[in-house]
This record gives C-alpha cells, structure tokens and sequence, in this order.
C-alpha cells in the first residue's frame, strides 16, 4: 500500500487532486481517500492511499511514502515532511532549482514543476492542482497520466487536461 499527502491552501483544488488521483488509481488498482477540512486560503491537506489489495484504514496518513505540495509557501506553515518514510518522494511547485532546495534526508525523488507559472499560462488562474497531479505521474509511476488526464478531463475540462499533460511534460525528475 502506498500513503501519499498532499499539502496546498484553500481553493487552490488540493481535495478535487485527491479525488482525481483515487479515481484514476481505481481503474489502476484499489484506493480509499481520506480529506482534511478545506477553508478558502488556509492551509490543506488530503490525504490517499491506494493498494492492490483491500484497504482498511480509514484514518489520516501519518507515515506518507510520497508528499505533493501544490503551493510552495505553505512550507513556511506546514511541516511537510512531517512523518514522510525513508526513501520518500516529494513533488514540488517550485521555479527554485533543486540544488538550491534544502531537504531532510528522507526525501529519495525529487520532482521539481512550477506549476504556478503552467496554471496561469494554461488556465488562467494559480490553481496548480492537475499541474502537480502531472508531475506526480511523471515522479512516481504509480497511476497513469493518461488514467488522470480521462478524470481531469471530466472534472474540469479540456484546458485542465493541457495543464496535466504540460505538468507532466516539465517537472524535472532526481533521484538523491
């Protein structure tokens, strides 16, 4: 079973990236979704867990193999990388280069996207959520883009589709 966390701010889709995700994960395989509370601008978290196999807790992932974090400020806020497994993976909207990045030991992939600046070219608006579900296919191979892309395109649109598909596309993938 894998736990993912994903980190963002009210309004900005970090519940809907959840769904999307659970959704495409169960044409793939299993999954059970577990939300946090999401408020207009404060900090959010959604949480995941997708398996091949019957998933039985329900409650929050408190030991996330992988972390999405779809608003970088919210590291200012948040401690991400709060309980995140050894060998873990980060997704990250960021335009910072990742030798400029501190990170705890845990952290093994790194994926680097600035989703911010795709959304607003994309969309329209900041909301970086299929951006980073994008970089997220990309990172971890865990469900596929095109799986993702079928429910983005339902929930959203055709544009939010291009956003997962640029996402995709441009997140830079390392390995520490």
């Amino acid at each position: 079973m894998k736990e993912i966390r994903i980190h963002g701010r009210g309004g900005m889709g970090a519940v809907k990236a959840a769904e999307a995700l659970v959704y495409a994960a169960i044409m793939d395989g299993n999954s059970i979704p577990f939300f946090g509370f999401e408020r207009q601008g404060a900090p959010v978290t959604a949480f995941i867990r997708i398996s091949e196999q019957p998933i039985r807790p329900k409650n929050r992932v408190y030991e996330p193999h992988m972390v999405i974090v779809l608003d970088p400020t919210i590291m200012n806020a948040v401690d991400v990388f709060e309980g995140l497994q050894k060998n873990g993976s980060l997704i990250l909207n960021t335009s910072q280069a990742m030798e400029h990045l501190t990170l705890p030991e845990t952290v093994k992939t790194l994926a680097c996207v600035d989703a911010t600046k795709i959304a607003q070219e994309v969309i329209g608006r900041p909301i970086t959520n299929t951006v980073m579900l994008g970089a997220f296919c990309k990172a971890t191979g865990l469900v596929s883009v095109e799986a993702v892309a079928q429910r983005v395109e339902q929930l959203w649109g055709t544009k939010n589709k291009e956003a997962l598909y640029r996402g995709y596309d441009a997140a830079v993938v390392a390995e520490r």
